[in-house]
C-alpha cells in the first residue's frame, strides 16, 4: 500500500483515540518514538481473546486451553516471520527493556575468557546502557563508547578503533530514540563479529517503522516492544540465535520453563519456554500478533517511505521558525524523529504548551542523558512520526509552535 496523504486519513480511521478532542482541537499524536496508538483491530483481537479463548496455555488439555495456545504459538510464528526468525529464536518478554536485562545477566555464561570490554555508543538509551554499565561492575569489565559526530551520526572510524578483540559485547542501538539517528547497524555488526564479540541490537526504534531481517543483519541477539508498533503495552520481544539460547542459562525460574524438577535440581524446557517462566502476556501476544499483521498489509517500506516525507516537510516548516536549534541528522540519516530547542523556552514548556492545543510531543531527556550532557543541553522537544500522522498534523504542530515562539517573544 503506497501511502498518500489521504489513504493515511482513511487508515487514520482505524484508531479510535482519534475521535477524542482536546479543547475542542483534534488530537495530533506525535510522541510516537515513546508509545503508538492501537487500531481497532488491535484492540478487537485482545478483547476477543479475552471474551472467547482466555485460559493458561500449555498446561490445560480441555479446548478452551488448547485455543488459547494455539493463539500464543502462532504469535511467535507471527513475529518471527516479521523479522525473518525462526519461532524458537522468538521469546517473548515484557519488553525492550526487560529483553536487555535478560542478557546482561544470561550472556556472562558464555562469554568466553580474556573477554573484558562492552562497546556501546554514545546514543544509548538507558536500557542499552544501565544494564551494561551494571554487568560490567558485577564482572570489572571495561566500558567503550562509539563516539556521535557534529552531525548527530556515528563515528565509524571511531567505532573500528574502539571494536577490538577483548571485546565481549557489542550492544548498539538501531536508531536513536533522542536523535532519530538511523545507524549502520549491519556494519557495526560485521565489526563485533571480526572481534568475536556477542552482537546485540536495540531496536525498540527500528522494528517498528523500517523492514528488519535478522539474518541479514546477522546480530546474535536483537530486543524490541509491541507498544511502540502498534500492539499492547507489557510485551515484547528478545530475538536470539537458537544456538546460543540453547547455550545461555536461564534469566527467570519457575513454571512452564522447566522440563523436570526433583528436590535437588531442576532442567529446562526448550526454546522459548526456557526463557518464559511463569503465565506470559497471553492476551498481549494475540494482540501483538494482530499488529504485525496491521504492518505486513500496510509494509514496512512504505511506512518508512512516508515518515520520511513527514520528516522533510517538519524539517522545512520549522526552518522558518527564528530560534531553533534542531538535532537532527537530516532525512537522509533519520527515520522521523525531529528533536529540536526553540531559544530560551523549556523543552517542557514547549510540550505543555503544544498540549493545550491538542499537539502531543515529549520534552526532556529520553531516557539518553549521557548524550544530553554530550551535547550541553538538558534535552529536547522531540515530535515523532508514525503511518497514522497526516500532512495536516504537521501543519497543526508548526503553526502552535509559531504561537509559543511569538508569546515568548513579547
Amino acid at each position: 500500500m503506497n501511502l498518500t496523504n489521504e489513504k493515511v486519513k482513511e487508515l487514520k480511521k482505524d484508531f479510535p483515540i482519534f475521535r477524542n478532542k482536546v479543547h475542542g482541537k483534534p488530537l495530533v499524536f506525535l510522541d510516537n518514538a515513546a508509545s503508538t496508538q492501537k487500531p481497532r483491530q488491535v484492540i478487537d483481537a485482545i478483547s476477543d481473546f479475552y471474551s472467547s479463548s482466555y485460559a493458561n496455555i500449555h498446561r490445560g488439555v480441555y479446548p478452551l486451553s488448547e485455543r488459547a495456545t494455539e493463539k500464543y504459538e502462532l504469535a511467535h510464528d507471527a513475529v518471527g516471520g516479521f523479522i525473518n526468525a525462526g519461532k524458537q529464536e522468538i521469546i517473548f518478554t515484557k519488553g525492550a527493556t526487560e529483553s536487555l536485562n535478560l542478557l546482561s545477566y544470561a550472556l556472562p555464561s558464555i562469554i568466553p575468557p580474556g573477554k573484558d570490554e562492552i562497546v556501546l555508543t554514545e546514543m544509548e538509551h538507558h536500557s542499552n546502557l544501565v544494564p551494561w554499565q551494571q554487568l560490567a561492575k558485577r564482572n570489572k569489565m571495561k566500558l567503550k563508547f562509539i563516539s556521535v559526530k557534529k552531525d548527530f551520526t556515528l563515528d565509524y572510524a571511531d567505532a573500528e578503533k574502539k571494536i577490538t578483540d577483548k571485546a565481549a559485547i557489542v550492544s548498539v542501538s538501531h536508531t536513536s530514540n533522542a536523535l532519530g539517528t538511523v545507524n549502520d547497524v549491519k556494519r557495526l555488526v560485521r565489526l563485533g563479529i571480526k572481534a568475536g564479540a556477542f552482537t546485540i541490537v536495540d531496536a525498540a526504534q527500528g522494528v517498528p517503522h523500517q523492514p528488519v531481517d535478522v539474518k541479514s543483519l546477522g546480530c546474535d541477539f536483537l530486543a524490541f516492544s509491541a507498544h511502540k508498533m502498534l500492539g499492547p503495552s507489557g510485551i515484547g520481544v528478545l530475538y536470539g540465535r537458537k544456538e546460543l539460547l540453547e547455550k545461555m542459562e536461564p534469566f527467570n525460574f519457575g513454571g512452564d520453563m522447566i522440563r523436570k524438577v526433583s528436590y535437588d535440581d531442576a532442567s529446562w524446557n526448550e526454546l522459548p519456554m526456557k526463557f518464559e517462566a511463569g503465565t506470559p502476556h497471553i492476551a498481549g501476544a494475540a494482540g501483538f500478533a494482530e499488529s504485525v499483521n496491521y504492518l505486513n498489509r500496510i509494509g514496512m517500506e512504505n511506512i518508512s517511505r512516508w515518515e520520511n516525507e513527514l520528516l522533510k516537510q517538519a524539517l522545512e516548516s520549522i526552518a522558518g521558525i527564528k530560534g531553533i536549534m534542531l538535532y537532527s541528522p537530516g532525512p537522509k540519516h533519520s527515520s522521523g524523529i525531529l528533536s529540536f530547542n526553540l531559544n530560551h523556552v523549556h523543552a517542557h514548556d514547549v510540550a505543555s504548551l503544544l498540549g493545550d492545543d491538542g499537539v502531543c510531543i515529549r520534552g526532556g531527556h529520553h531516557c539518553a542523558m549521557p548524550l544530553m550532557e554530550k551535547l550541553g543541553i538538558s534535552g529536547t522537544s522531540r515530535a515523532s512520526f508514525y503511518l497514522y500522522n497526516t500532512v495536516e498534523d504537521i501543519n497543526i504542530f508548526i503553526e502552535s509552535l509559531k504561537n509559543i515562539k511569538k508569546m515568548f517573544s513579547r
